[in-house]
């Protein structure tokens, strides 16, 4: 009972740091004069003061956290955030339901950019940016921004830090205090996200599509301003500029953070998983640009380059943007797309997905069976660049990816119990586990969620939350070991 005030405790003071959020959106309503404000100040004081009310409540149980209550705390900010956020989009948009709310606010927080919203490009621009801002927020994970400031307050972090960053940037430190790698992390994302937006208006967006773009780009989100996404813009040097941001938020960002920390490159020489990243998705868009122009979608070579690239990155990124409707493209093309986005996002990246690590662990002790099966004695440890690859961790893989295909099986079968076609069901939950926002058929790429049931939008926010927190994070909850003492 009191580790679970603890995690009370923890939860409130989170509350209060996310309430300084809507300063942005405030600062836009300001800017813009569209009617905001007061919505979004009330928000903010709603927020702030029920993560004050629980603070207080359960000042008496700070404390540490342990690994099982870091799991506890990491579900239940992920789950808290979206509900505070609904705030200043029930006020300003009395038609929106609280479900469909809560489905765009944890779209936003998990980075998926699966929307429920039309008429984009006339909503208030402090909604616009409150939206980008939480994708961005949930990029990197709200989570690390928590481990920087938590021990400030008198918390430690690692658990946390543990529980919800993918991959290899559990046990990699970049610097020998959590919070300083937390910080760190941050500094490099805050950067990058300053240099895309400013690439952004040199191409020629305004400053508040530039910097909701950059928010999304970075956060590997997929919101736009615009119902066209994209292709509202019809520019290719947009496209080209959020194509490279796009695959630099697709690689580890402690990759990013030792190459400008040593101010070398050859960082990117060692990164195997990102090589593997990069090449999948630039050999993708060379292939399906081919199939394309092969099939006559694109009289021109260069046409089908320009709309392949963008949105086989897009996809394969796990991000979401559109620069056309590809679900009008031979089945072939969107169905390779969702697969290189279900694999291709580094570890430690702001993508979604599988992670290209896992894949190639898989890939690789693929390769030792056939080996043991012709050699049974034979001792044949795994390597990935040059660093052998524990028993422990190949099994962890395995258990991750049995999972990973048995909640895809299992929310797709939801689904189409409540009526949904297979492509649309199928796609839709691939989309949001693997959080990369649209699908086919009806959530295809010129379509909207908001033509679920409530129902089918309960069951795609849990697949968004699932995926977001890996799987496993969030099954636990669910297993008798883990409350048992």
């Amino acid at each position: 009972m009191r580790r679970a005030l603890t995690v009370f405790h923890a939860l409130g003071l989170v509350l209060m740091v996310f309430s300084i959020a809507y300063l942005v959106p405030i600062a836009a309503s300001y800017i813009y004069d569209d009617g905001a404000l007061i919505d979004f100040l009330m928000a903010m004081a709603w927020t702030f003061f029920v993560g004050l009310f629980m603070w207080l409540l359960t000042r008496k149980y700070k404390g540490e956290l342990s690994i099982r209550h870091g799991y506890l705390l990491v579900v239940g900010m992920w789950t808290a955030m979206p509900v505070v956020a609904t705030l200043p989009m029930l006020l300003m948009l009395p038609e929106l339901s609280f479900t469909d709310a809560y489905f765009e606010a944890m779209s936003a927080v998990t980075t998926t950019g699966a929307t429920v919203l039309t008429g984009l490009d006339a909503l208030p621009p402090a909604i616009n940016v409150w939206r980008h801002e939480m994708e961005w927020l949930g990029g990197l994970g709200i989570i690390v921004l928590a481990v920087a400031i938590l021990p400030l307050l008198g918390i430690g972090g690692r658990q946390l830090f543990k529980a919800e960053m993918p991959g290899p940037m559990k046990d990699a430190a970049l610097t020998p205090r959590i919070a300083d790698t937390a910080r760190n992390l941050w500094v490099v994302y805050a950067v990058m996200t300053v240099i895309c937006a400013l690439s952004l208006k040199w191409a020629g967006m305004g400053w508040l599509d530039a910097v909701c773009h950059a928010f999304s780009t970075m956060g590997l989100g997929g919101f736009s301003t615009h119902d066209a996404s994209i292709g509202y813009f019809n520019s290719p040097l947009i496209e080209f500029v959020m194509v490279v941001f796009m695959l630099v938020a697709a690689v580890n960002f402690a990759s990013h953070f030792l190459a400008w920390h040593g101010k070398t490159l050859k960082v990117y020489l060692y990164d195997k998983e990102a090589q593997a990243t990069l090449g999948l998705i630039l050999v993708s868009c060379f292939g399906i640009a081919s199939f394309l122009w092969w099939n006559d979608i694109y009289s021109e070579f260069s046409t089908a380059l320009r709309y392949a690239t963008f949105n086989v990155v897009s996809i394969g990124a796990s991000s979401g943007f559109a620069s056309t409707d590809y679900g009008q493209w031979p089945i072939f093309a969107p169905l390779w797309m969702l697969f290189v986005g279900c694999i291709a996002a580094s570890s430690g990246s702001t993508g979604g997905g599988i992670k290209m690590i896992r894949t190639m662990v898989l890939f690789k002790q693929a390769g030792r069976e056939f080996v043991k099966l012709l050699h049974p004695a034979v001792v044949d440890p795994m390597k990935i660049g040059g660093r052998v690859v524990t028993n422990n961790i190949v099994f962890s893989v395995l258990g991750f990816i049995f999972l990973y295909f048995m909640t895809i099986a299992t929310l797709t079968f939801v689904l189409l119990i409540s009526g949904m076609d297979f492509i649309s069901a199928f796609s839709a939950v691939l989309a949001c586990v693997n959080n990369f926002g649209p699908g086919l058929g009806a959530v295809g790429p010129a379509s909207t969620y908001a033509v679920l049931s409530d129902f089918q939008t309960w069951v795609c926010t849990f697949a968004m939350l699932v995926g977001r927190l890996e799987i496993f994070t969030v099954l636990i909850l669910f297993t008798p070991h883990f409350w048992r003492r």
